[in-house]
């Protein structure tokens, strides 16, 4: 399992699969899962997530 939010424990994983349950941009994904909502470090990791897995179901 890659950790992608370190400030909160969010795996890969599970920002993947807030994006194929619909979450389409940034602001989903955190509200669901709750990474990048701390420092923002990963936030250009998880906008490369969403555009890497959006559209997939």
């Amino acid at each position: 399992m890659k950790m992608i939010c370190h400030c909160l424990d969010v795996t890969e994983e599970e920002i993947i699969a807030a994006v194929k349950k619909g979450s389409a941009t940034l602001e989903q994904v955190q509200e669901a899962t709750s990474a990048g909502t701390v420092c923002g470090g990963c936030v250009g990791e998880i906008e490369r997530i969403i555009k890497n897995h959006s559209g997939t179901k």
